[in-house]
C-alpha cells in the first residue's frame, strides 16, 4: 500500500483525530492539557480545537480554575454528534443497545425471536432508537454478533445451525434495509474484543476465551488482534474430537455441520445438555444447565464433584488451544462458564496443568453484563469514529 504524503491536510486530520481520541478516553480537558498530552504547541491546540468546535464535535462543558489569570475552558467531544448501535442475535430473541459517540449506552432493549432477519433487526434497532430518543439517521453503524460462522472475505453468514433465517445474503439485505453501515461479527469474537477493552485481557496481547452457553465456542487474539482464519471458522471447537465423544460428520447431501453437541465432538460432552445430563448424575436437577452449574457452584463440598467432572471436560478444550497456540490467558466465559464462577475456572486450571506441558493462567470473563452487546457497541464505535472523526465527514 502506497503511503500518504505528509501534506498539512493530513497532519491536521491526524492532530484532530488524536485530540477527539485523547478528549473520548480522558476529558475533559483544557487546551493546554490537549496540547500536553499531543505534543502540539498551544497555537495548533487553539486551530485544532477551533476546527473541531465548528464540525460540532467538541464544545466547552465548564471550567478549570488554575493560578492567575481566567480560568481555563473545558472541552469535551459532544456526545449527540453521532450514535451506534450493536445487536446481540440469538435464538431466544434479540438484544439491542444504542451508544453515543463517546460510548455512553442511551438504551437498550430485547426483542422477541422472529422469522424473517432483516424484519427482526429492523424492529430491534428502531424499537432501541426510540427508547433513546435517538433519530435512526444519526446512526453511523450497527455491529451484529451471531452464533456460527461469518466469511471473514465478505463478512456475510456462512452457516448458523439454529437460526435457519440467517444465511449468505442477509448482510446485503440488511444494509439496504437500513440505509447505514452494517457489519455481522461472531458472537463469540466480540465477546473478547469485550474483554480485550474493559474486561480480563486489558494488558494481554495473546489470550482465548472459551465461551461455555449452549454450545462451546472459542474466540483467540493473536498480537492484540482477532484471528478468525482463512474461512471464518477460526474457534469452532465445538467440533474438536475428544475422548468419549463420536466424531462430527458433515451431512454430504446439504453440505453443512450439524449443532456439535448433536454431531459429536468436545460439544457433545461440554454442550448444555450434556452438561445438564452430568448434572443429573451428580444429583444436580435444575430447569436449565446454567442454573445445574450455578447451584453447583454455591453448594459447597457437595458441588465438588460435578464441578470437577464439568472442568474436566472443558479442560479438553483448554489444553488443545494451550498445545497449539500457548496463549498467555484462557478466558472462560458464557452464561454457562460464568454461572461456574472461580470455582468451576479453578478446577480447570488444575485440569489442563495435569493434562498439558505447559498451564496457561485460566480466569473468569470479568465484562459486566452481556459481553457480547458490550463487544459489538465497541466495534460500531471503532468503526464511527473512524468517520465521525476524520476531517471529510
Amino acid at each position: 500500500m502506497a503511503s500518504r504524503p505528509g501534506t498539512p491536510r493530513l497532519l491536521r486530520e491526524l492532530n484532530d483525530r488524536s485530540a477527539l481520541d485523547l478528549l473520548v478516553s480522558s476529558g475533559p480537558l483544557t487546551r493546554t492539557q490537549i496540547g500536553e498530552r499531543t505534543g502540539l504547541s498551544k497555537v495548533t491546540a487553539s486551530q485544532l480545537l477551533s476546527r473541531l468546535e465548528q464540525r460540532g464535535l467538541v464544545a466547552v462543558v465548564g471550567e478549570q480554575a488554575g493560578g492567575r489569570g481566567p480560568n481555563a475552558a473545558l472541552y469535551a467531544v459532544v456526545p449527540s454528534s453521532a450514535y451506534v448501535a450493536g445487536l446481540d442475535v440469538g435464538p431466544h430473541g434479540v438484544t439491542a443497545g444504542i451508544a453515543d459517540i463517546t460510548g455512553h449506552i442511551a438504551a437498550e432493549i430485547t426483542v422477541e425471536p422472529g422469522d424473517d432477519a432483516v424484519s427482526l433487526v429492523h424492529n430491534a434497532v428502531v424499537k432501541a432508537c426510540r427508547t433513546a430518543k435517538v433519530p435512526l439517521a444519526k446512526l453511523h453503524a450497527l455491529v451484529i454478533g451471531t452464533p456460527g460462522v461469518v466469511d471473514p472475505r465478505t463478512g456475510d453468514v456462512q452457516f448458523i445451525y439454529d437460526l435457519p433465517h440467517w444465511h449468505a445474503g442477509v448482510l446485503e439485505a440488511l444494509r439496504r434495509d437500513l440505509r447505514l453501515p452494517v457489519v455481522i461479527e461472531n458472537d463469540v469474537n466480540l465477546g473478547a474484543l469485550a474483554e480485550k477493552e474493559c474486561g480480563a485481557a486489558r494488558d494481554v496481547d495473546d489470550f482465548a476465551l472459551v465461551w461455555a452457553d449452549r454450545g462451546l465456542g472459542l474466540a483467540v487474539v493473536l498480537g492484540g488482534r482477532l484471528h478468525r482464519g482463512f474461512s471464518g471458522g477460526a474457534g469452532e471447537i465445538g467440533y474438536l474430537p475428544v475422548p468419549g465423544a463420536a466424531l462430527p460428520e458433515k451431512d454430504t447431501e446439504s453440505v453443512t455441520w450439524g449443532m456439535p453437541a448433536l454431531g459429536g465432538g468436545l460439544g457433545a460432552l461440554a454442550g448444555a445438555d450434556a452438561v445438564r445430563d452430568l448434572a443429573r448424575e451428580h444429583g444436580f436437577d435444575e430447569p436449565t444447565a446454567t442454573e445445574c452449574v450455578r447451584a453447583a457452584a454455591s453448594a459447597g463440598a457437595s458441588g465438588g464433584p460435578f464441578l470437577d467432572a464439568l472442568a474436566t471436560r472443558l479442560a479438553y478444550g483448554v489444553a488443545s488451544v494451550t498445545i497449539v497456540l500457548d496463549p498467555e490467558l484462557i478466558l472462560i466465559s458464557g452464561e454457562l462458564g460464568r454461572a461456574g464462577g472461580e470455582r468451576l475456572v479453578g478446577r480447570i486450571q488444575d485440569a489442563v496443568g495435569r493434562i498439558c506441558p505447559t498451564s496457561p493462567r485460566v480466569a473468569l470473563s470479568q465484562v459486566v453484563g452481556n459481553p457480547v452487546l458490550k463487544g459489538a457497541l465497541l466495534a460500531a464505535l471503532d468503526r464511527a469514529r473512524d468517520d465521525v472523526f476524520s476531517s471529510g465527514s
